[in-house]
Parts: structure tokens; sequence; C-alpha cells
């Protein structure tokens, strides 16, 4: 089973599109983990009358900790060597919080926002469920000890607890799925029912063997076939684990249920080969190793990951993976010294974790450098002094396409660029996924003018925030800010792909602002989305539009500008900025010795040119003027990611601040007065 579960895992990370669903092995991993400990927590109780918790977790970190220091270290120090610099740091806590099982709270905090949507995984990412399981393990084994204690041998309150447990975690789980996927899919309390499950298989194991065999050989096959078909099944855009977590979990757990009556004819005639056993054997091992290797190594090879190369160096580690087993993680368990007193095995554990945390902690603070050139010229100076700004910012770009080097001044530093957002990010006035309510005035340019102005949109409308508030304060223009993350301004629907759900917050958010500015009718309303951010649009009965998508958004746009216009409100559409293509941080950050290597083509920076000509028909059609920014970022063939001295993306599609705030001058031109 354990040769399933890895394998699944392994083949959908190398991106095996028919085994998009191959996530489901870790829930098989659950299962399995939940019978296992059980079964030897029992066993003690059984033979001993009592349950030591010391020897426990000292059996614990001798069995986990030294594959799993060794990868650490490796990874650490791989990710220092060939990783982008600009990600090093968030590695390093990566690392802390993996080595001391949080890192899954971590990555579900990191999920729920959008400005992360675009970021590389981390190497260290499947430590998630490692964390999973030993946050249950620091709750079962006590619960068990008071059990023993209170009932003595009786099984019923074990089962009882064990009910409870399935029943609040999977609710918990659906609930949760449905509204926050990401703190659905890392959380222990909505993976917990999992372990359970194997759990209450444990107990049961003595009943389960006087199983009719006919009938426990088809549970093993129909277990076997229930796994397998959740993992051809299932893809990326699953609600996941929800409900749909119970076809693997209840298949895995029957295989178990079944093969404790030891048929003939079951699954273990397959499971039981020599190929199933030796994978199985090396499964925590292959698990540990596959993912850092497919992280780094396309990295350190300078080269676009590919699935055949991703297959390549899935064997790869397998091969690591073997070497680690025999030359770490069996010597490590099987050491008689370590195992003759369990203060030994938890002394092992706390030097091998402390040292892990120590190394990462020591490389954040001696994070990798970035090779520099000279410094280049100030833009935002050069363009604020021209007398005109568009023909001289255009000349910069036209210079900034062949630089080598990152310039010495290039600002914001790339390292840095991650935490670049609008000053308005941190008054919250920026919705994230799950919020509706604008939580103040939200006010700003200048606070006591005579004219407002809306800026309205997603974060590709407040990306223009420094600029627009430098141009509100200038005119005495009172600002008011209204975007939220992933939100369209085009009344459209959508299928959000972080949550893994209909987009429902969107239209409540925007109904209300757009209802906000018909009741203000004010002055000036800007307006600007992302034209292509890979979320579906959906019809009105929440089906995914598969033929005439362009012109669905293109009539979004039409309701918007319909239900905002006024005779006195002066409406301006900012078209979407180009793409750079890629995470220009991370991009530059690798290629800092000749930084042109990452320009964009400006011919696939412009996303979704055709359905941007009905969005432009539809305004010219309410009377909404038009602003294209191409030419504040391109020429007619590049888009350089740095213009003179400014970054220009701080990740693969949001503006960094000062680009915006230098684009002032040249959007304040095309502004009513």
């Amino acid at each position: 089973m354990r040769a399933i579960a890895v394998t699944l895992v392994v083949l959908s990370h190398a991106g095996l599109s028919g085994l998009a669903g191959g996530y489901v092995g870790v829930d098989v991993f659950f299962v399995i983990s939940g019978f296992l400990i059980t079964t030897l927590l029992l066993k003690e109780l059984t033979r001993t009358g009592r349950i030591s918790l010391a020897t426990f977790y000292a059996r614990r970190a001798t069995r986990l900790l030294p594959a799993s220091t060794v990868v650490l270290l490796v990874t650490v120090t791989a990710s220092w060597l060939w990783m982008p610099a600009t990600r090093f740091k968030s590695i390093a806590a990566d690392a802390i919080y993996a080595t001391f099982y949080g890192i899954n709270w971590r990555l579900a905090n990191e999920g729920v926002q959008y400005l992360n949507a675009d970021a590389e995984p981390s190497p260290l990412q499947h430590f998630w469920s490692l964390a999973v399981e030993e946050q249950f393990y620091l709750v079962w084994p006590l619960l068990l000890l008071i059990f023993a204690l209170a009932w003595g041998k009786r099984r019923t309150p074990v089962i009882v607890t064990l009910v409870l447990v399935v029943a609040a975690s999977l609710t918990v789980s659906i609930t949760q799925t449905a509204s926050s996927a990401p703190w659905a899919y890392f959380g222990a309390h909505t993976r917990a029912w999992e372990l359970a499950v194997g759990a209450l298989i444990a107990v049961g194991a003595a009943r389960l063997a006087g199983l009719p065999r006919a009938l426990a050989a088809a549970l093993t096959w129909a277990g076997l076939a229930a796994v397998l078909v959740s993992a051809f099944l299932y893809d990326d855009e699953t609600p996941f684990p929800g409900s749909a977590a119970a076809l693997p979990v209840l298949g895995a757990a029957a295989i178990i249920a079944g093969g404790c009556a030891a048929p003939r004819g079951g699954a273990v005639a397959l499971l039981g080969t020599w190929p199933f056993q030796q994978i199985g054997r090396y499964s925590y091992s292959w698990y540990l190793w596959h993912w850092p290797v497919l992280m780094i190594v396309p990295h350190m090879l300078d080269v676009e990951p590919n699935i055949p190369l991703n297959l390549g160096l899935s064997a790869g580690s397998l091969v690591l993976a073997i070497g680690s087993y025999h030359l770490v993680e069996n010597p490590a368990r099987n050491q008689s010294w370590v195992k003759a007193r369990s203060r030994r095995g938890l002394a092992v554990g706390l030097a091998l974790s402390s040292l892990a945390a120590l190394v990462a902690q020591a490389g954040a603070m001696k994070p990798p450098q970035l090779a520099k050139g000279d410094p280049a010229i100030d833009t935002t100076q050069v363009v604020a002094a021209a007398a005109d700004p568009e023909s001289e910012l255009r000349r910069i770009i036209e210079a900034s396409v062949d630089t080598g080097k990152l310039p010495a001044n290039t600002t914001p530093r790339v390292q840095n660029a991650r935490k670049d957002k609008p000053t308005y990010y941190s008054t919250n006035c920026h919705l994230e996924y799950l919020e509706t309510k604008v939580p103040g005035p939200c006010v700003f340019g200048d606070p006591a003018g005579k004219r407002t102005v809306y800026l309205l949109g997603d974060s590709h409308a407040a990306h223009w925030f420094p600029a627009v508030d430098a141009i509100a304060k200038e005119r005495g223009w009172k600002l008011l800010v209204r975007t939220k993350s992933a939100c369209h301004a085009a009344s459209v629907h959508t299928f959000s792909t972080a949550l893994k759900r209909t987009y429902t917050e969107c239209p409540v958010w925007r109904d209300q602002a757009l209802a906000e500015i018909k009741k203000t009718r004010p002055y000036l309303v800007l307006i600007s989305s992302s034209g292509n951010d890979g979320n579906p649009l959906l019809d009105e009965s929440g089906q995914r539009v598969t033929s005439g998508a362009d012109q669905r958004w293109a009539d979004g746009w039409a309701a918007t500008f319909r239900t905002i216009k006024a005779p006195r409100t002066k409406l301006v559409q900012i078209r979407d900025t180009p793409w750079p293509g890629h995470n220009a941080p991370e991009c530059l950050a690798e290629h800092s010795r000749n930084i042109s290597r990452c320009a964009a083509s400006a011919g696939d920076a412009v996303q979704i040119p055709a359905r941007q000509q009905l969005v432009d028909q539809a305004a010219k059609a309410n009377g909404v003027q038009v602003i294209d920014p191409t030419a504040w970022f391109c020429t007619a063939e590049d888009c350089p990611n740095v213009v003179g001295n400014l970054l220009v993306w701080r990740d693969d599609d949001h503006i960094t601040t000062r680009y915006s705030a230098m684009l002032a001058p040249l959007l304040g031109a095309r502004l009513p007065k």
C-alpha cells in the first residue's frame, strides 16, 4: 500500500496529467499511519497495561528524524546554492517550520493570500503531511493513556472517541473545503479523521480477522480500485479534501480491513510482490527526496521543467532514497545504544531538530548575494524632469532591453520585491478572497477634496494606487479605493482555482461597490482588472463557459459600465498591464549577470488581445475612455524587467510601487483634469 501511495504522489508531482489526482496517496499514508501506530500502542497497552509516552516519542524521533534532517540540510544547502536568492529566506523559514512540524499551518496561511498565488512551491512543501501526522500523535497516545487509566483494556471508549473524531473532523473538512480550500487542505483538524479511520481499523482488527475470506478478498480489491479511481478521476480543481477524500480514505481502509482476514486471492497477491514490497520499504525516503529534487534540480541545470525531465528526476530521487534508507534511516532506527534508553532517543531527536533549525537560521542570516553592475539612471527623477515624460520613458525602456548585470541601484531591491505592496494594503482596504466588507472609509488622496474619485477593480487596479494617489493629492481629489483580490471589475462570475469553488464573495463585494459608486455619483471612476488570471468564467447556472468566453467577458464589462454610468461621472478604463511571463524578481535573481534573458516578448506580454478589443468596443459604446499603458512597459519587441534603475514587476503580473509612482505624470496626462 505504501508503494501505491508514494508512486501516485511522485507521478502526480512529476506532472502526469492522467494522474493529477495522485495527491490522494497522502490520504492513503494517513490511513496506514493511523492503523500502524494505533496497533503498536494497543499492543503495548495489552502487554504492559500502560503506554510509555517517552518510549513512543523516542521511537518516532529515531524513526523519522535522521532521514528528514538529512533531507532538510541538503535542501537548505542546495537552495542556497541554486534557487533564486529572492526565495531563500522563505525556504529557510519553511525549514524551521518543517523541523518543528508546523509547516502545514504556514502553508495554509500562505495559500489564502492572493499575492502569493504565483509563487513557486517551496522545496519543503511536502513536509506538511509529516506535520499533520505528528500533530495528531501529540494527542492520540495521551488519550489512549487516559483511557487505559480510566477504563483499563476496554475498547468501547476508544471506539466512541474515534467515531466522534471522524464525524467532527470530516464535517469540518467538508465545510472548510467549501469556504477556504488551503486551510482545509493543509489543516490537521481536517485530516484527523483520516488517521482516525486507520485507528478504528486497528481497534477492530481482531473482529475483522474473522471476515469471510471471499468477502475480505473482494473488499481489498474494491479498496484498491477506489484509491486508483480517485487518483485518475481527481485533478487540481477538485475541491479537496472535503467529501472527495472519502473515496481514497475508505478505499485504503477497505484494503487494510480486508487484509486482516489474510484472504487468498486478495489484493495482497499484487501488493505482496517484490516490486511493491521494495518500493514500500523505501517509500518514506522516496517521499522525502522526490519533491526537493523536482524543485531544485531544474534551477541547478538552468532548464525549464518538463515531464520527461521530471520522470528522470523522480527515478533519480528513488536512487537517493535507497541510499538514504541503507545509510541513514535504517541504521539510525536500529542503533542499539539509542534504543536502550528512551531519553537517548529523545535527546537524539532534539539534537537533530536543533541542528536543522540552526543551519536554516544561519543561512537566512547570510543569504546568497546577487551579481551587480554599474548604477543605472534614476528613472523616476529623469521622467519627472522631462519636458515630454512619455517620450523620455520610451527612450529609457529601449536602452534597458540589452542591460547586462543587474544595476546596483535597482529599486526596489530584487530580494525585497515580494513585500513591495502599495501602502494602502496595510490599512486592510484591499480585500482578500474571503472578505466582502470594506473595513472603513478607505479615503486617500486629499480627504477634504471637493471632487470624489474611485479606483475600482482587482489587484491589477490596486497596483495603480501609488500613481493615482499621487495624482489625487496633486489635484485635490478625494480618492476612494475599492479593490479585491482576483475579483474583476467586469460583472462576471468565476471559478476560483485557489479556493477550488465558485468565487461567491466576488459578486457580493462587487455589487456593493457598484451600488456605492452609483449612489455617490463621483467625478471620476478609474477601473482596471487582470485580463487573464486563469480563473475560468462561469455562466448563470454555475457551469464553466466553454465557448464565447471573450464575448461574455466584454458583456460583463459593459454591464459594469452601465451600472455606474451617470451624467456627471467620467469613466476611465486602464487596460491591463503587460505580463512578464515569469516571476520577474526570481528570474532576475537567477540571471543577475545577464538580466536581458528575463525580458518578455511584447507579443506574449499583452494578455488575450482579442478579448481586449471586444472590451474596447463595449467601452466606446458606453462613452468610457480607454488608456492603453503598454508603451509604458515595452518596446515593439521586448518588455524589460528593469527600466533604468526601476524594477518593473514585483512578481509575475503586478507592477512595483516605485514603477507605478513613476508613471503618475504619464497617467495624469491622460486623465480628465
